[in-house]
């Protein structure tokens, strides 16, 4: 009787309770987890010198996120994955037929676009890379890198 309970318990769980290593603090863990591979989006970058560079990011990953991982952005000009935290090494561009699978832009993404421009002049199709996140929806995608403006340079 009590092992049938128990079992009984156990298909109703859905979460796993382990400890940490690091904080000895339960984290609980969801027994069915999408595999990696499974969330991999694969896009195309291409760099102000023209070259053409392979990103892999993830499902629910910032853009920004997995060029950093590339390598094609400095990890240090936007620390903090924020809005408020952006620069102009944040700026992409994204070709329309991209941007139409994406939701359209924020008042706050729009202010810093605009505030990165010298000219003040919104290019529709500029996007922040902190706040486009990835989908399988954007597999194949292909964005452009910004030539570094100089004020933003060191």
């Amino acid at each position: 009787m009590a092992l049938a309970s128990l079992r009984k318990l156990t298909t109703i769980t859905t979460r796993q309770t382990t400890l940490s290593y690091l904080s000895q603090s339960p984290i609980c863990r969801p027994t069915s987890t999408q595999k990696v591979s499974d969330r991999i989006v694969r896009l195309s970058a291409i760099d102000f010198q023209g070259q053409k560079h392979n990103v892999i990011g993830l499902s629910g990953q910032t853009l920004l996120k997995a060029l950093i991982n590339t390598g094609l952005i400095d990890p240090d000009s936007h620390r903090l994955e924020d809005i408020d935290a952006c620069s102009a090494h944040c700026e992409i561009n994204i070709a329309q037929e991209w941007l139409d699978k994406l939701p359209a832009r924020s008042y706050d993404e729009e202010y810093v676009l605009k505030h990165n421009s010298r000219a003040r002049v919104l290019n529709t199709h500029s996007r922040l890379g902190c706040q486009v996140l990835l989908n399988q929806d954007l597999q194949g995608m292909v964005v452009a890198l910004p030539e570094p403006k100089p004020w933003d340079t060191s």
